[in-house]
């Protein structure tokens, strides 16, 4: 167990090693048991967590609260559109001022190529810990969530599981990439056989792969790319498949929602769940887009752990915030 994790940042997903994740998962199951049985937890009474959202969320806030007011502290919302952060206030000015105000900062930028570096800057300029809500490239807090949900689900020996990531159609928006950035980049360190499947022009960026690679090759475990959404989904033990924007081919709204547009076939249904284990587990962020993303079929069928993964995003994010804001 490694516990010197006072005052550290969670910004990419590598910033902890994998010792302090289990660490965290460690801690985050001793809360979620606390939770159950109703034995109070306030390890960060008086404790203020400041919450500055550039993009708006359902689960991340409402998560990031209730698990600051479980742990006996308080979560304050701060929204960038109705603050001098819109007309002026500098990632470093943020950074020294709310770094002196909160006991923690947590920034939610997906903007891309802008959400990673302010959130970096900020960093940098603060005295309290930095904590990545999501920005264009990482989501820790979600990976986290997931890596305790396959746990739950698998055992914690995950070595061979094959996990496939795949992208997914949805019609409502060019969604970020950060999630499957931070599973391919997690999973292998886990010993977990990666399977990244997607239409050509919705890559990843070639140094998170690399890497990613490399930590497959590090753990002994497979790491492989494929085109073809129901050759990814062969065999595995977890299916996680959702939409992504085409942000390395255009960063163009209009020219990426036509790409978009041509791969409607790659839904979630049960015809491609039958090609992985009759036990794997189907798992997203959410929200997903219903019976265009995935079919409800799938999503409330008996393989579907989405609203316990939503459930465990509450339980890692106190283990992070328990043992970096005390």
């Amino acid at each position: 167990m490694i516990t010197n994790l006072r005052g550290r940042d969670l910004i990419s997903d590598l910033d902890f090693s994998k010792e302090e994740v289990e660490t965290v998962l460690d801690m985050a199951w001793d809360l979620k048991r606390k939770r159950a049985v109703g034995e109070p937890h306030p390890y960060l009474r008086d404790k203020v967590l400041g919450m500055l959202f550039f993009f708006s969320s359902t689960r991340t806030r409402c998560s990031f609260e209730a698990g600051m007011a479980q742990l006996g502290g308080h979560g304050a919302f701060i929204d960038s559109k109705t603050t001098q952060i819109a007309h002026g206030d500098t990632a470093v000015e943020i950074g020294e001022i709310l770094g002196r105000y909160f006991d923690g900062i947590a920034i939610r930028h997906c903007d891309w190529g802008d959400g990673n570096a302010y959130i970096n800057g900020v960093a940098k300029a603060s005295r309290a810990p930095v904590l990545n809500m999501q920005c264009e490239l990482f989501h820790p807090f979600q990976c986290l969530a997931d890596l305790m949900t396959i746990m739950e689900k698998k055992g914690r020996d995950l070595r061979r599981k094959k996990i496939v990531v795949s992208w997914a159609y949805a019609s409502s928006y060019l969604k970020p990439m950060s999630v499957p950035i931070s599973l391919i980049l997690q999973m292998p360190r886990f010993g977990m056989d990666v399977t990244l499947s997607y239409p050509p022009e919705f890559k990843l960026p070639d140094a998170y792969v690399e890497e990613a690679k490399a930590l497959a090759r590090k753990s002994g475990s497979a790491f492989e790319v494929v085109h073809d959404m129901t050759e990814g989904f062969e065999d595995a033990d977890v299916v996680y498949a959702k939409s992504w924007g085409p942000l390395l081919t255009t960063t163009d709204p209009i020219e990426g929602k036509r790409i978009q547009d041509s791969y409607k076939s790659w839904i979630t249904d049960a015809a491609k769940m039958a090609h992985a284990k009759p036990d794997a587990i189907y798992m997203h962020p959410l929200p997903a887009d219903r019976d265009i993303e995935v079919t409800s079929e799938v999503m409330d069928g008996p393989n579907s752990v989405v609203f316990d993964q939503a459930e465990n995003r509450l339980h890692a994010q106190k283990g992070v915030m328990a043992m970096t804001m005390w």
